[in-house]
């Protein structure tokens, strides 16, 4: 049987993606390994399952983020084997079409145009699936040279960034910055002095560096969706306290990213 293209679906429409789901179940083209209304979980899905193309749509309004933050932050992600990218959108602005193209786009449907629908965009797909599958193909067998440690560290960096954002750890927390430092020294080597060494780095007290931290988890935990919370961070945590310690946390996501790369 001829190998299904995997598809990534980024669309705020909760119609239209009920829409694809029955369009493609049962297909033996596609097969659809995800959905998603945000912007950060897109750009952590293509990461973590590669898909082989993305149906992106540019507006969001009713999620969060957009199809232009998705487009613009892949270029960091140092993927192996990037997704065709088809944007759909509700915006005619030649502008918006000429920005989208420059970020990464590689091709764009008007939702208004005539014609267009769900199935449409799957016909489309259709035609290009024998290209898209041989273009990421010749890159599995053409790999160029390994990754280096500069690459390594800024992908990693990517990911933990994506993973603070997923539990609401706002970048503006003075703590942001030092949370992955601590995560990306946690993943070489755990060591009992991670406070001191950033705060050698940084020019500060030790009990400051640890005060950021644990306020910019306080402020996540306090304000935070508490089901996004107990989706994206699984750890167990005591509940006396309701939130986890620097070291639980830190720990976890070291863990966790130590596991998967």
């Amino acid at each position: 049987m001829e190998e299904k293209l995997e598809i990534l679906l980024v669309e705020d429409e909760p119609e239209t993606c009920t829409a694809f789901a029955e369009a493609i179940y049962g297909s033996d083209d596609f097969v659809l390994i995800g959905v998603t209304n945000n912007a950060t979980k897109a750009l952590n899905s293509i990461m973590d399952a590669q898909p082989d193309a993305v149906i992106l749509d540019l507006e969001l309004h009713y999620g969060v983020g957009s199809g232009i933050h998705v487009l613009n932050n892949m270029r960091s992600l140092n993927l192996e084997k990037r997704p065709y990218m088809l944007v759909t959108t509700n915006n005619s602005s030649t502008l918006t079409y000429e920005s989208a193209r420059a970020l990464g786009a590689d091709y764009i449907l008007f939702k208004h145009q005539p014609n267009y629908s769900v199935n449409s965009v799957l016909e489309f797909l259709s035609i290009m699936k024998p290209m898209i599958k041989s273009l990421r193909a010749n890159t599995n067998t053409n790999m160029e040279s390994p990754e280096t440690p500069e690459q390594r560290h800024r992908r990693m960096t990517t990911r933990i960034m994506n993973e603070l954002n997923n539990v609401g750890i706002s970048t503006k927390a003075i703590g942001y910055t030092y949370l992955i430092e601590a995560i990306l020294i946690t993943i070489k080597e755990p060591t009992p002095n991670i406070n001191s060494i950033i705060a050698q780095k940084h020019g500060k007290t030790d009990a400051s560096v640890e005060r950021a931290m644990q306020n910019a988890i306080n402020r996540a935990w306090r304000t935070g969706n508490i089901e996004e919370l107990l989706y994206f961070y699984t750890a167990r945590i005591n509940p006396a306290r309701g939130v986890p310690t620097i070291t639980e946390f830190v720990s976890y996501y070291a863990n966790k990213l130590k596991n998967e790369y």
